[in-house]
């Protein structure tokens, strides 16, 4: 069955149960017994690689309207996108949702092209709901000859008395709004030109109203794809008590589709594409292209892949998530949050696992996902602090690592992401998340929170024409371009490899306790605290051979110790140079407490975590290293040059830090109070002579 049969077959049993009050995709009895899911979906590794941004432009403080009571809407200036005009000229555009809109030239120096806000006061609003005001702008593919573009802004006052497209929405809190602009010379640096209104909702809530809107940069004219508006319609917040994202006779939670030029919908104002999944069918809104979503944020094309779309979906309370979108897709919400069953009314705001026969609902699952939980001390159902913005697969040439890889982001914190385009496969395990680092052009690291100068950096990516990555910052109005890449740990570690063979290489703190047979050192029984500052128990050191500054260690490690100890560890030492004076990475089966799972530093007292995984609100670090009683490949990198330290299990980084307390010594093996065993331990790095 190709796809368009199945999408026409799967909206039939939700539009019947929209029209007869029953709930499509309802779980089955077992699965809503269900107790929910504590921890949904595996965290974003750290990833090695990192991008090289350098500051491109600083846009003017502009503030909301009317002055917000929501401190989020609070910001320098609530820039959100960034594309380039199709048209050759090179000028860059920049929304503002306070009502402004922006070109950039050559000199990246902002200047007012058109202020939205002005032209539809006193009913512009951007200063209720994190959404409200001049939202997105996108131009026509042929505007250099027609000199059409699109802007989405919301009004309320006045502008609520307005007739709505369809189907009629009394009571609206807002109006979303798309209006087409006619510019009298495509090639002015200001506008000035006509207007007229394409497409009018009424939302009743002041969240997820019309989001991005956008043009198909892929399809070429003559293509059916070619000039028709994409449409992201938001749930206007209610999703999570009603069943509208699954309503196909409204338009809410559903990307639609439609032709800006064309005559045939609602009032003669645009035309549907008779390619549309749905166009014609009863009881069906024929600009759905697809549904059941809450706030689809930001969506993309893959340039290499035709009309593959990428699309960012902010979840409820505890699942982002990235979908591959297609014809007629449903995404599941309000049934569905992400990859599990959501239940309308939880006092805990859980998910819960898919029922049995899930297969039979048609539901469409995400690519790529990462879950977040409320803080400690947050109500169940408060904001985490958390929401994905969807962004590019790069195909640019100035990065050439970044290459195939899809980069998003965080848009509260500024963590950035990335998927490889190619593991993001519909139908097959979700794509692993990597988060990157962030360097400044003199190759400091940094964090998209310092640059922004805020813990709520509210960043979104854009991109040029030649498929260039830029970050925008509402926080202090900033943009920044991504000029390179750079990878962490890379350092030049020199070829000087020491291997321990036997029990004369190694020198442990009590010898009893060790036994030393077929290439391995196995610490038989647990340590016990030593006098003077807190640091691992017992341990032994590679004595063979010299110390060195930068180095790799390699080894197979195993915990002895049964897996019913919770919090049981072996230690990987390293810059040894004294009893009270080195590093060690914590290889441990809990992550949920401050001594464990880490990267540490003893210098002449006790301990002090030093990776950068460990996050103290949540009192939780990287995920457990080791949890069962199996062998595995364990690789620290010491640079002592640039006091950068990564630790890798089984080839996938786990843990990061940056200290320069050490510049050099010696590594070894061990534990707190716990049994383990090493073998194959080897050390390459630069030797220190003296």
């Amino acid at each position: 069955m190709d796809e368009l049969s199945f999408s026409r077959r799967l909206l039939v049993p939700i539009a019947a149960a929209v029209l007869t009050g029953s709930l499509v995709g309802t779980p089955s009895a077992a699965a809503q017994a269900d107790e929910p899911i504590q921890d949904p979906l595996p965290d974003p590794v750290p990833s090695s690689l990192g991008i090289t941004v350098e500051e491109f432009a600083q846009f003017p403080k502009t503030e909301p309207v009317p002055a917000p009571t929501d401190q989020r809407l609070v910001r320098h200036a609530r820039i959100n996108h960034l594309g380039e005009i199709p048209d050759g000229s090179g000028r860059m555009y920049v929304p503002d949702l306070n009502g402004r809109m922006y070109l950039l030239g050559d000199d990246g120096v902002p200047h007012l092209y058109l202020d939205v806000g002005a032209e539809f006061a006193p009913e512009f609003i951007s200063g209720r709901g994190l959404g409200s005001g001049s939202g997105f702008i996108t131009f026509h593919p042929d505007f250099a000859r027609n000199g059409k573009f699109y802007t989405v802004h919301t009004e309320w006052g006045a502008g609520l008395d307005e007739p709505t497209t369809h189907p009629e929405q009394p009571g609206a809190e807002f109006h979303g709004i798309v209006t087409e602009w006619t510019a009298d010379d495509p090639a002015a640096d200001v506008f000035s030109g006509t207007r007229r209104q394409v497409l009018r909702l009424g939302f009743f809530g002041r969240i997820h109203g019309l989001q991005q809107i956008d043009f198909n940069p892929t399809a070429r004219r003559g293509s059916p794809d070619h000039g028709i508006l994409y449409i992201a319609a938001g749930d206007g917040g209610l999703g999570a008590t009603t069943t509208d994202p699954q309503d196909p006779t409204t338009p809410y939670g559903k990307l639609l589709r439609i032709d800006p030029l064309g005559t045939d919908g609602p009032g003669g104002t645009y035309g549907i594409p008779p390619d549309n999944p749905f166009a014609g069918e009863d009881g069906v809104l024929d600009e759905i292209y697809a549904l059941g979503m809450r706030d689809p944020h930001r969506f993309s094309w893959d340039p290499a892949a035709g009309n593959r779309i990428f699309l960012g979906h902010i979840g409820e309370h505890r699942v982002e998530a990235v979908y591959d979108v297609r014809p007629g897709d449903n995404f599941g919400w309000s049934e569905r949050e992400g990859p599990f069953v959501f239940k309308r009314g939880d006092p805990v705001c859980g998910v819960y696992p898919l029922p049995e026969d899930d297969e039979q609902y048609g539901y469409t699952y995400p690519v790529a996902a990462f879950d977040h939980n409320p803080p400690p001390g947050h109500p169940l159902c408060s904001d985490s602090g958390h929401a994905i913005s969807g962004g590019f697969v790069y195909r640019g040439h100035d990065v050439p690592q970044l290459r195939g890889k899809y980069v998003f982001t965080d848009l509260v914190d500024g963590r950035i992401f990335y998927t490889e385009a190619s593991e993001m496969r519909r139908g097959r395990p979700m794509a692993q998340i990597h988060q990157l680092m962030v360097y400044t052009p003199d190759g400091v690291r940094t964090t998209m929170r310092e640059l922004a100068g805020d813990t709520r950096v509210d960043l979104r990516f854009g991109r040029d024409a030649e498929g260039e990555l830029y970050l925008l910052a509402k926080a202090n109005g900033k943009v920044w371009k991504v000029v390179g890449a750079k990878r962490f740990a890379a350092c030049a570690t020199g070829h000087t490899t020491v291997r321990a063979n036997d029990a004369r290489d190694w020198t442990p703190l009590t010898p009893e306790k060790w036994d030393f047979r077929h290439g391995q050192a196995i610490l038989t029984s647990p340590g016990e605290a030593p006098p003077g500052p807190r640091r691992p128990f017992e341990y032994a050191v590679l004595s063979d051979g010299p110390a060195f500054a930068n180095s790799r260690t390699s080894a197979r490690v195993r915990l002895d110790t049964p897996v019913e100890v919770t919090n049981r560890d072996v230690v990987i030492l390293f810059g040894y140079q004294s009893d009270t004076r080195f590093y060690y990475a914590h290889l441990s089966t809990d992550n949920t407490i401050y001594p464990h799972n880490g990267i540490f530093v003893v210098n002449d007292a006790d301990r002090v975590r030093i990776d950068d995984q460990w996050d103290e609100a949540l009192s939780r670090g990287a995920p457990p290293s080791i949890t069962d009683t199996r062998w595995h490949d364990v690789r620290v990198t010491h640079c002592a040059s640039s006091g950068e330290i990564a630790v890798h299990v089984d080839g996938t980084l786990v843990m990061t830090a940056v200290d320069r307390t050490f510049a050099e010594g010696r590594t070894g093996f061990g534990s707190f109070d716990n049994i383990g065993r090493t073998s194959h331990f080897a050390t390459t790095g630069t030797a220190v002579r003296r």
